[in-house]
């Protein structure tokens, strides 16, 4: 235990420190001096001394260290400027400050309710991961001096010990700061059963220490004289662990094998068995608990032999024996320690979290100054799930870009089915409201479950998650035939509607659907298995193939020419060069629909679409004046007119052009109408896009928006 620390001077001449450059030491004691840094510090000075010290044992460098220190002692982080000594320092004091936030979270809880959660939403909102071990050793500190609390603090601090820090620990494999987060909170939280576990052991911790010592003595010296290298490890179970494994194994305490436990650690698998053989040869096996994890691994790859001897002074002894390969690969890969111990697996991201921590802090002491890994964080660690909360603190895992209604379901299917409306942070937002980690979200929900078939569509961008996709789908399964046929039907026309294909003929793109009839198509499309957008594709590409005159009708045919400048050219037209080519005023094609080429008198090659009335009608006149055109590679976008009609209300116009500009669309132009009878606003927007696939995108987005009635192509 470390001695009592009695003010910020001797605080500030604590060995941990002394890797400090001594102007800033010399400039953080003047402070302290000065303005009574005492004042407002969240714990004892003897608790921030107790932490430092346990990060020094870990190897922390001198930002962790200053960090830590900052933090306790609040008035000295004005005698750092920003971005001295280090950038990162600004984010290890946020990381701390937002890990706050978490433990209150806790603290409004039920208890023991989704601490896993927790655990993750810490991880997420810490940017800098180096935070995890000034946290882990501020807590034990804390819990060394819980003793002077009062019974409720104490009792809160050792339940938010055992849910949240001793299980990061464990993950880490900071051994020595595990087991001693566990017994504490153990101690405290089951004062009565911790004295009996205890009471049972029969000799004090240290005994036990020299016990494994003595063994790890006596096995190197007989693995070194038959020639085989190894590296050893132990220690003795500790108390909590020793009584997990009795509720786990409903074993009494005598029926424990493994209370002394010791690691070998070879170079191939060959010397796993010689050494297991050496140890059977030192110490007699108990028959019963020997397994062999290398010929036959766990269902997570994990590769090691156990085996339980009965060690000196007639005590069993638990011994495992694995290859520094295995080794690395239950320390770090999928066959991690702590997944099987506690019985969960994380996701991708979270692992290599985990993996990154572990690396960074066997590689502390190394290579001073070396920040090689700090600056892998970024590449390597972009996080996959975001963690939202309830009002009531709850913790709900989403996956990257999921969004209020993603929430929603997620939370209950029936509370999504019911959703109306979301609050985030108590700010009103839309239902494809993308969420972050730590938003916190109230759901509004109607009486009755009524889903929208629009949640469906990917471009509306309502649900980012396949599991909430998946119970919208089973919702519309359940509904009779007539009914899905005549949503989907008015789903499909309206979306053909709005870019400007109501009169083309589904018959030839039924198939490509697997579909047996266009009834068959449009309940698809209202089940969702089918996006009207994908048939609005279909249906482009038909009409590109279809509308390829046959060669007989040219008089003349040259290679292909394109007709703009170098570099800048938006259509290549076969047959004829030197011609000005233009965009057609009455159809306004962009890139990815079917187009033809129009030869005029005096004005050069004009380019509509396929199914445009105008073309279709000026073709059938005089068809030897159709040219085949193909779109180019030129980029800088397409100029298409577009009309809306909402319900005129405030920030309309300010939140369509801000869709506009988050879809990286330009506005041109901007007409508007308004009719004070009805309350309504017609607008009619010139906008440049890049493709097809923008715009049908971009029209899917503005027809969602609030008050908006409808959003379609003009022409």
């Amino acid at each position: 235990m470390v001695s009592p620390v009695h003010d910020i001077a001797t605080l500030l001449r604590r060995p941990a420190l002394q890797v400090l450059p001594a102007p800033l030491r010399d400039a953080l004691a003047e402070a302290a001096t000065r303005e009574g840094a005492d004042a407002g510090m969240p714990d004892a000075p003897g608790v921030a001394a107790d932490t430092l010290d346990t990060l020094a044992a870990l190897s922390a460098d001198g930002d962790v260290l200053l960090a830590a220190l900052l933090y306790a002692v609040p008035a000295l982080q004005k005698v750092v400027p920003a971005g001295k000594p280090t950038p990162g320092l600004a984010d290890l004091l946020e990381g701390q400050a937002a890990a706050a936030q978490v433990w209150v979270l806790h603290a409004e809880q039920a208890r023991g309710a989704n601490t896993e959660g927790l655990r993750r939403l810490l991880l997420a909102i810490v940017r800098d991961l180096r935070v995890v071990p000034i946290l882990l050793a501020r807590q034990l500190a804390r819990m060394r001096a819980a003793g002077s609390l009062p019974e409720d603090q104490r009792q809160a601090l050792a339940r938010l010990t055992r849910d949240i820090h001793a299980p990061l620990a464990n993950r880490l494999g900071i051994w020595q700061l595990k087991w001693e987060l566990e017994d504490l909170a153990f101690r405290y939280l089951q004062p009565q059963t911790y004295k009996q576990v205890a009471s049972q052991l029969d000799e004090k911790r240290t005994g036990r220490e020299r016990y494994i010592a003595a063994v790890i003595g006596s096995l190197q010296a007989a693995l070194a004289e038959h020639g085989i290298h190894a590296e050893i490890s132990g220690r003795p179970k500790h108390i909590y662990s020793i009584w997990r494994k009795m509720q786990r194994k409903q074993v009494s305490f005598d029926e424990l094998y493994d209370l002394r436990a010791v690691r070998i650690a070879v170079d191939d698998v060959a010397s796993c068995y010689a050494a297991l053989g050496i140890v059977h040869a030192l110490w007699a096996p108990i028959p019963s608990e020997f397994d062999d994890y290398i010929a036959r691994p766990k269902a997570n790859d994990y590769r090691s032999l156990h085996t339980a001897v009965v060690g000196p002074e007639g005590r069993t002894l638990e011994v495992q024996i694995r290859t520094h390969e295995m080794h690395a690969q239950a320390e770090l890969g999928v066959a991690a320690h702590w997944k099987y111990k506690e019985g969960k697996a994380g996701g991708d991201a979270f692992d290599r979290k985990i993996a990154w921590m572990r690396r960074l802090l066997d590689s502390a002491g190394d290579a001073p100054g070396d920040s090689s890994l700090a600056g892998d964080l970024d590449a390597e660690l972009v996080e996959d799930r975001v963690y939202a909360l309830t009002p009531k603190g709850e913790v709900v895992d989403l996956p990257q870009g999921g969004t209020v209604l993603d929430f929603a379901y997620h939370v209950h299917t029936m509370v999504g089915h019911r959703t109306r409306g979301a609050k985030v942070n108590g700010r009103i937002v839309p239902l494809n409201h993308v969420l972050a980690s730590g938003d916190r979200v109230e759901i509004m929900t109607s009486k009755e479950p009524e889903p929208r078939r629009d949640w469906l569509l990917p471009a509306n961008g309502f649900l980012a998650s396949g599991r909430s996709r998946d119970k919208v789908r089973a919702w519309f399964h359940k509904l009779d035939r007539a009914r899905n046929l005549h949503a989907g039907r008015e789903l499909l026309e309206k979306e053909l509607k709005r870019l400007g294909l109501h009169q083309a003929d589904l018959a030839g793109v039924v198939k490509k659907f697997h579909a047996e009839s266009i009834d068959d198509l449009y309940i698809q499309v209202a089940l969702g298995d089918v996006g009207p957008h994908q048939v609005g594709r279909a249906l482009h590409e038909e009409q590109r193939a279809a509308v390829e005159p046959d060669a007989a009708t040219l008089p003349v045919r040259r290679p292909p020419r394109k007709v703009a400048a170098p570099g800048k050219s938006k259509f290549t037209v076969e047959g004829v060069g030197n011609l000005l080519v233009q965009l057609a005023r009455c159809c306004q094609p962009v890139p990815g629909e079917a187009i033809a080429g129009y030869l005029t008198r005096g004005r050069g090659v004009t380019v509509h679409r396929t199914d445009c009335a105008s073309f279709v009608r000026l073709a059938a006149a005089s068809p030897q004046r159709v040219l085949p055109v193909e779109w180019g590679q030129a980029g800088g976008g397409y100029e298409v007119d577009v009309q809306v009609t909402a319900i005129d209300r405030k920030w309309l116009l300010k939140d369509i052009t801000t869709l506009i500009a988050q879809e990286e669309a330009n506005v041109l132009e901007i007409n508007s109408q308004g009719n004070r009878a009805s309350g309504r606003v017609h607008l009619r927007l010139r906008l440049k896009v890049a493709d097809f696939g923008q715009l049908s995108t971009l029209l899917g987005k503005l027809d969602a928006l609030p008050g908006v009635e409808d959003a379609r192509r003009s022409g």
